[in-house]
């Protein structure tokens, strides 16, 4: 037994000091090239995403970040079919988004402010209107914190985050297939996040356009998105094209 224990200990000891602490300097320069994608993709400001994340996310250092790759601190909402972790917060036990990879809590983050539109303003503003998007979260409710604005402000301007802003001046780069799906007919963009692929509702869109685009029946359509026929869809929504399971799916191609 006595054995048992101490080979128990130090694997816990072995485990947590793999888990080295991060300062600000190592999540900047590990993660500054995804919030730069982020921008590119879905026009989320980089310092924006960068400085949340190190905020909600302590650096890469918090209990949700290393268990789950929560970096923002995404709470589960009712449109979550993927894995959960659950800790205290606001309340007791409480229910968090888990992630495979830090890039898929990235991408969600920046889908969770596109999908909602009290988030819609923001989408207005310049990309270089950083501090017009730190209070702009706090007003539209993506945090409690009376100083939350403030505190955004401070670490983009303490470690000069609005650099990485300027998308004229940021070196191109080619994003993986699975994180938007383009072909030379494209009529809409096709995103993946935790496997199942999705698009985002357009102006004037309606759900029997999505599913003529995709080759899909209308109640098939609705069915992946637990709604009916008389639900109204909204601009910037998330409908997914196939049905939310993890295993593999038969590919999908764009009616012409």
């Amino acid at each position: 037994m006595k054995l048992f224990i101490t080979y128990s200990l130090l694997f816990l000891s072995t485990v947590v000091f793999a888990q080295k602490t991060m300062t600000p300097e190592d999540y900047i320069s590990a993660y500054k090239d995804d919030a730069i994608k982020e921008m590119y993709l879905h026009k989320v400001p980089a310092c924006i995403t960068l400085a949340q994340g190190m905020l909600e996310s302590g650096n890469g250092n918090s209990l949700l970040c290393r268990s789950a790759n929560n970096h923002f601190g995404i709470k589960c909402h009712k449109e979550w079919s993927g894995e959960t972790f659950t800790m205290n917060d606001d309340e007791d036990n409480e229910c968090f988004r888990k992630y495979d990879n830090v890039l898929d809590s990235y991408s969600d983050h920046s889908m969770f402010l596109f999908s909602r539109s009290r988030y819609a303003e923001l989408f207005q503003l310049t990309i270089n209107d950083y501090k017009g998007w730190c209070y702009g979260l706090k007003k539209a409710g993506y945090a409690t914190d009376p100083k939350y604005p403030e505190r955004l402000i401070e670490l983009i301007e303490r470690y000069k985050l609005q650099e990485l802003n300027t998308i004229e001046s940021t070196p191109k780069q080619s994003f993986p297939s699975n994180d938007i799906i383009k072909s030379e007919m494209t009529i809409r963009a096709v995103y993946r996040f935790n496997r199942i692929r999705f698009v985002i509702a357009k102006d004037n869109d309606s759900f029997y356009k999505i599913a003529h685009d995709f080759n899909l029946e209308l109640d098939q359509l609705l069915e992946y998105k637990d709604m009916k026929k008389t639900d109204k869809l909204q601009y910037g929504q998330k409908i997914y094209i196939e049905k939310k399971r993890r295993k593999a799916l038969e590919p999908y191609h764009v009616v012409q």
